[in-house]
C-alpha cells in the first residue's frame, strides 16, 4: 500500500499533500488492526503522528506510528500500545486496563491470522495423544476394574465411619482470606534535573527519578528502559531494586548531552529482564532538559 511522501504530520486540520491511503480492512488482518488504529485516532480529534510523538507524549517516534497505521506490516506491541494509549486513555479518558485488554485482542488476532511473518505468536497447542496398543488398552481394562472394587470400597468406608465418630467433636474450618497480587507504581517526583533544566552541550550528568512500589508484588529484576533515541546518550536500560511494597527507590541514569542546541526528551518505561513491558497502563517517566 502506498502513502503520499508529502508531510502528514503538520496538523489536524490544515495538512498539506495528498491525504495517505487508509487501509482496507477487507484486504487482511493487520490492514484490520491499521484502520481500527484510524479509526481511534479520528475518535480522539485526529493528532498528526508529530503530535502524538512529541505534544501527547507516545514513547514512540512519529514514523513508528505512521508506519503502524498503513496496515502493511504489524507493528510491535509497544508501538501498537503507544498510539493507544495517548489517544484512547490519555485523551478519550477511558479505562486503561479495558483498553490494554482489548487492543492486546486485536493485536494478537493480527499476528495469529496472518501469514506467518508477523510478531505475533500464540503458545503451540499440544499434539493428541496417540492411541494406546492392545498390550496398553489390557492393562488400561484392568486398571479400571480395580479402581472400581476400591472405589466400591471407599463407598462403604465413608459410609461406615460417620457412626463410629459420631460422638468426636467436629472441628471447624478456619475462614481464610485471598489476596490477590496487585503490582502498581507511584512516581513520586524528579530527585535531578527538573522537566525544563538547561545543560551544557556535550557534558554528562545524572539524571534521578523516585518511584515507589504502590502495590503488592515485590520489584525482583526489573529495569527501566529506554524508548527512543535522541542526540542526547543513555543506557538502553538500567536496573531497579529490589524494591518491597511500600518502599521508594531513587533510578539514577547516566546522561551525555548532545553536542549541538536542542531539546532532549528521552522515555523509559518499567519492563523485566527480557524486555517485556511491565505495568503497561502507566505513562512512560521521562527527561526534558534543553542543551545550549
Amino acid at each position: 500500500m502506498s502513502e503520499s511522501s508529502a508531510s502528514q504530520d503538520e496538523g489536524t486540520g490544515s495538512r498539506r499533500g495528498r491525504k495517505p491511503i487508509r487501509p482496507d480492512p477487507e484486504s487482511g488482518p493487520v490492514a484490520l488492526l491499521a484502520h481500527r488504529l484510524w479509526k481511534l485516532k479520528e475518535e480522539a480529534g485526529d493528532p498528526s503522528f508529530a503530535d502524538m510523538a512529541s505534544r501527547l507524549g507516545a514513547a514512540a517516534s512519529k514514523s513508528s506510528l505512521a508506519a503502524a497505521a498503513r496496515g502493511s506490516a504489524l507493528p510491535s506491541w509497544e508501538t501498537t500500545w503507544e498510539f493507544v494509549r495517548v489517544l484512547a486513555v490519555d485523551r478519550l479518558g477511558r479505562d486503561p486496563e479495558e483498553v490494554r485488554r482489548e487492543w492486546r485482542a486485536y493485536w494478537e488476532q493480527a499476528g495469529i491470522a496472518g501469514d506467518g511473518k508477523d510478531e505475533a505468536r500464540m503458545p503451540e497447542q499440544f499434539p493428541p495423544d496417540p492411541p494406546a496398543k492392545p498390550s496398553q488398552a489390557r492393562r488400561l481394562t484392568v486398571l479400571a476394574a480395580v479402581t472400581g472394587v476400591l472405589g466400591l470400597g471407599a463407598v462403604l468406608l465413608a459410609w461406615v465411619l460417620p457412626f463410629a465418630d459420631e460422638d468426636k467433636p467436629v472441628a471447624q474450618p478456619t475462614p481464610t482470606r485471598s489476596v490477590s497480587p496487585h503490582d502498581d507504581s507511584v512516581f513520586e517526583g524528579d530527585v535531578t534535573y527538573p522537566d525544563g533544566t538547561v545543560v551544557k552541550q556535550g557534558t554528562s550528568f545524572d539524571k534521578t527519578w523516585r518511584l515507589r512500589n504502590a502495590g503488592t508484588v515485590p520489584w525482583q529484576g526489573r529495569y527501566l528502559t529506554r524508548m527512543n533515541d535522541t542526540p542526547c546518550r543513555a543506557p538502553k536500560r538500567v536496573g531497579i531494586g529490589p524494591v518491597l511494597p511500600g518502599e521508594t527507590v531513587d533510578i539514577t541514569v547516566r546522561v551525555r548531552a548532545a553536542d549541538s542546541p536542542g531539546r532532549c526528551k528521552i522515555y523509559w518505561k518499567m519492563t523485566d529482564e527480557d524486555g517485556s513491558p511491565l505495568l503497561a497502563a502507566k505513562k512512560p517517566i521521562f527527561l526534558d532538559v534543553t542543551v545550549a
